[in-house]
């Protein structure tokens, strides 16, 4: 485990610190610590800066509320930068953006962005701004019992793949599936959040397999 003594502050006794959502992975803000505020951080388990305009410490979330809750930090391989891993209890930025983050300055046309909390933001807004021609509108127009019986589908479909050893076939399958469930986790109110805590909590493979071996199944 490394200590404050360890990490490489800058002449301004500064280190900076990446903010992370640590159940998303956004990049929240860059803000820096020196060993003060990292010592703060360490023993409240809230994020701690030092800011550079005023000079004088500040706890963020002091005013606004929008207290981050520290999960992990993080050196790189100098030690001299750090990555902040958080719960934040609401917007990084002071404008109340999530992330400071948030001014394009280039968009490959090749290369787009992609992650499961966007896909859910493009299936829930096909839900609440319907779309004609769109099959993720027709799931959410024809139900529940047809989101269902598309999910058992695409269950099938895996199983089949898995069991004929087929990687690429299994990986499309399970896409398919992903998707479909997002779709049933929109259609009944789970959030990618909530899927997040409930195996966070449990420590899942070994517990089961000791289960199952004093179960005899």
């Amino acid at each position: 485990m490394e200590t404050i003594e360890g990490l490489k502050f800058d002449a301004q006794g500064l280190i900076p610190a990446v903010v992370q959502d640590a159940k998303t992975g956004q990049v929240l803000t860059l803000a820096y610590m020196n060993k003060e505020s990292l010592a703060k951080s360490i023993a409240s388990g809230q994020t701690w800066f030092w800011s550079r305009s005023r000079q004088e410490l500040w706890h963020k979330g002091e005013t606004s509320g929008n207290y981050q809750n520290i999960v992990a930090i993080t050196a790189d391989c100098d030690r001299d930068a750090l990555v902040v891993q958080v719960e934040p209890d609401g917007p990084a930025c002071h404008t109340g953006e999530v992330s400071c983050f948030h001014h394009p300055v280039y968009l490959s046309e090749d290369r787009k962005l992609f992650s499961l909390q966007l896909l859910m933001d493009l299936i829930r807004g096909r839900k609440t701004n319907p779309q004609e021609g769109s099959y993720t509108t027709y799931l959410f127009n024809k139900g529940l019992d047809k989101i269902l019986k598309k999910v058992g589908e695409e269950c099938t479909e895996v199983i089949i793949a898995g069991k004929a050893q087929d990687h690429a076939e299994t990986v499309y399958e399970i896409s398919d599936l992903v998707y479909h469930v997002m779709v049933l986790m929109i259609e009944s109110g789970i959030s990618l959040e909530e899927i997040h805590d409930e195996l966070a909590s449990r420590h899942v493979i070994d517990h089961k397999v000791k289960q199952e071996k004093m179960t005899g199944k």
